[in-house]
């Protein structure tokens, strides 16, 4: 299994328009994030988790060529707005993509993009293959996918694992009884965004509690803001076998 993270920052990511602190005006290419989303490569299969508004640009810069099925966290905009670039895959391949959601995010890209759902399309429009999903194990051309339900503040949002690969972001809690899905993990990579306490979103100190409980062999922290600082002093602080995530980091399993 190789995973990509082809982006590992937030809606208040860098660079933010208008800020002069030094995240946003560093040149380490390791501080520059694009909205959270990652690729998995599995078994000859091409895998999205989330689609956000950079993800044209991070496919770009992945030179990704196949995509077999996209899987969706959760309904924030900053998961979901670049469905639409998912047509050039139509494209490649001449087949519809399954997209896999729970059913509010269904029901938010059906209202945010009509014109992919609609009755009668307007031709080149991107053609997705819609699968309702629930807390419940589901594959996806054989490969078999844990759902893990966690609360982003009070909405539920969905991590997955992947073999002994699972990805957790927009979270801030998390019951025992999904924790044990986790158990046995050899690599996560998880929801990390500043170091003051945030509403729905783990801080840096909680992460790396939640990382040492779980003790996988590697963890990678994502969904970062600019607030967290610059990455090279931020991983100067954390234990060897945590570091922070970057766009563009590929990591084999």
């Amino acid at each position: 299994m190789l995973i990509s993270l082809l982006g590992t920052g937030t809606s208040s990511g860098v660079p933010l328009i208008g800020c002069e602190c030094e995240v946003c005006r560093s040149v380490d290419f390791r501080d520059k994030r694009l909205r959270s989303s990652v690729h998995v490569a599995i078994d000859g299969r091409s895998f999205i988790i989330d689609t956000g508004p950079d993800f044209r640009q991070q496919v770009l810069r992945l030179g990704l060529k196949q995509v077999d099925a996209v899987v969706y966290t959760h309904e924030h905009k900053d998961h979901t707005a670049g469905l639409d670039e998912i047509r050039a895959y139509n494209f490649r391949s001449g087949q519809e993509i399954p997209i896999y959601a729970r059913a509010s995010v269904l029901e938010q890209l059906q209202r945010e993009f009509a014109y992919i759902f609609a009755e009668r399309k307007y031709p080149g429009v991107p053609r997705v293959r819609t699968h309702e999903i629930t807390n419940e194990p589901f594959d996806i051309l054989g490969v078999r996918i844990i759902p893990i339900e966690v609360l982003h503040h009070k909405l539920p949002v969905f991590g997955f694992r992947i073999g002994d690969f699972t990805y957790l972001t927009d979270l801030n809690y998390i019951s025992d009884e999904e924790l044990e899905k986790v158990w046995g993990t050899r690599v996560l990579v998880l929801d990390a965004l500043q170091q003051q306490p945030h509403i729905s979103h783990f801080t840096l100190d909680q992460a790396v509690a939640l990382a040492e409980r779980i003790a996988p062999e590697r963890t990678y922290f994502t969904h970062i803001s600019h607030k967290l600082g610059l990455h090279r002093e931020v991983e100067h602080t954390l234990p060897p076998h945590i570091r922070l995530g970057y766009d563009g980091l590929r990591i084999s399993l």
